[in-house]
């Protein structure tokens, strides 16, 4: 049976972002971990049973156990897979030459259980804000099948997230399968989600911070006094300031100097105009009085 016929018998599932992050994360394992070029040309999909599971593992594929929260896990490489993987760690490169019909070894499953650990590093890593964390966070490789026919002991008997990919290898030199199968209710670590942003507390924050009133002081000039005159000062008496003074008048809020000016009018009221000067971080201010 073929591995597409056998996986019209498993239930679809819609794509998940740990379905999208394992697209990125096996690619990136191969480049950084075996200098491989690998890239998904498709992913299926689906949760089935363990039944079913069992039926849709391609033919002498390499198998590795896998330990994590929810309990054993798989990974199945087709020969094709293995074969590409295998070469660039003892020819270095990707040939076409036929796939070898033996079994799969400790040895082929040693030269492949790094790269296996790298890919499900960067699937948990890819999700540590997103939900599919729960089922699909801290599997590793754990250890190398020879014969599928113990599976059914192994792994426990109920639903899994089943993952094909369509893989092609050292520029479409080789294609072949790649499985994941995990158990699809997950006992993993709940990811730490963002809090959702208020889109509108933006506005609202800065609604308030406009309406609040800033005062402003207008100083005209500045004289030193003895405090002995000060305490003799009484209503009527005045205090000369030069004319000068009208034509360099500083805005002061809380002792900061803010912008510099001319007195003058504008429509019957007394105005200021502000001199060009070099800009000033200051929020826009609404006067007052």
């Amino acid at each position: 049976m073929t591995i597409r016929r056998k996986l019209s018998l498993a239930k679809p599932a819609a794509e998940s972002g740990g379905d999208r992050i394992w697209r990125m994360a096996l690619a990136r394992a191969a480049r950084d971990g075996l200098s491989l070029a690998l890239s998904i040309i498709g992913l299926s999909v689906s949760r089935v049973s363990l039944g079913e599971l069992l039926e849709s593992l391609p033919d002498r594929a390499l198998l590795g156990m896998l330990e994590g929260p929810g309990g054993m896990g798989l990974v199945a490489l087709s020969p094709e897979v293995l074969a590409a993987m295998t070469e660039v760690q003892t020819i270095g490169k990707v040939t076409d030459r036929p796939v070898p019909t033996r079994r799969p070894t400790r040895t082929d499953a040693a030269m492949v259980s790094g790269v296996v650990d790298l890919a499900l590093t960067g699937l948990e890593e890819g999700l540590a804000s997103d939900h599919d964390l729960v089922w699909a966070g801290g599997y590793r490789y754990h250890s190398f099948l020879p014969d599928p026919r113990p599976l059914d002991l192994l792994l426990e008997d109920f639903g899994y997230r089943l993952m094909v990919a369509q893989v092609s290898l050292g520029d479409g030199i080789r294609r072949g399968e790649v499985v994941l199968a995990l158990p699809a209710e997950g006992r993993g670590d709940v990811p730490v989600l963002a809090e959702p942003e208020d889109e509108g507390f933006t506005e609202r924050l800065a609604e308030q911070v406009m309406a609040v009133d800033a005062v402003m002081d207008a100083v005209l000039y500045r004289v030193t006094v003895p405090l002995s005159a000060v305490l003799n000062w009484a209503e009527g008496d005045t205090m000369p300031l030069p004319l000068a003074a009208l034509d360099r008048i500083l805005l002061e809020g809380q002792g900061r100097r803010l912008a510099e000016g001319k007195l003058g009018q504008n429509r019957g009221m007394r105005a200021l105009r502000l001199a060009a000067q070099e800009p000033v971080n200051v929020v826009p201010l609404r006067a007052v009085g």
